[in-house]
């Protein structure tokens, strides 16, 4: 179970102010149908944070007990300080999904998932699947980090973003990921 919250509490904070939180409220504003956009977030990140944990045990596989320690040590570690760099939300994120006249889901579930691939929560994802030998809590606990993330921002939308202290999350992030990397280099608790 410790892999299901470590996953949750993470993804959460690191989901706060990302990229894809932006697409959601951009998609919440421009189609004003929150559960069936809950929906396409729930589909696309259990796609992508599945593929995220599958190729993360490969790593733990691939890899010797040492190296990956240190791989993960460090890498815990440039996601706290990727964690302070504010993300942006680009124009084509959302865009080509609604010009192939997907309708809302459809849209949803590709912008989603391609904006997931290769951002901060998908390869927090892979560190974690790789950290801890526990497939299913990882993509649970991702998952849902990511949808308490995201799912308030369908319905409270600006209001929301307005009212939290972003670099405050940000920096609460930056250390959890720098305690997980410290924790992994010093091997405390043999997880690996």
């Amino acid at each position: 179970m410790e892999a299901f919250f470590v996953s949750t509490g993470v993804v959460a904070l690191g989901e706060i102010g990302d990229k894809t939180q932006l697409l959601a409220m951009m998609l919440a504003a421009r189609y004003r149908r929150p559960w069936t956009i809950a929906a396409g977030i729930l589909l696309a990140t259990l796609l992508n944070h599945a593929l995220a944990g599958a190729v993360g045990e490969g790593v733990a596989r691939a890899l010797g007990p040492d190296v990956l320690r240190w791989g993960l040590g460090l890498s815990f570690i440039v996601m706290a300080a990727w964690m302070l760099k504010p993300d942006t939300l680009d124009e084509d994120d959302g865009a080509a999904a609604t010009r192939h006249g997907l309708g809302v889901f459809g849209a949803t579930v590709l912008a989603f998932f391609l904006a997931e691939m290769g951002d901060k929560t998908q390869i927090a994802t892979v560190a974690l699947a790789a950290r801890y030998a526990d497939f299913f809590w990882v993509v649970a606990g991702s998952t849902l980090g990511l949808m308490l993330a995201n799912v308030p921002v369908l319905w409270l939308g600006d209001r929301l973003a307005r009212r939290v202290p972003m670099r405050l999350v940000h920096g609460v992030a930056a250390a959890v990921f720098v305690v997980l990397g410290v924790l992994t280099l010093l091997n405390v608790g043999n997880l690996l």
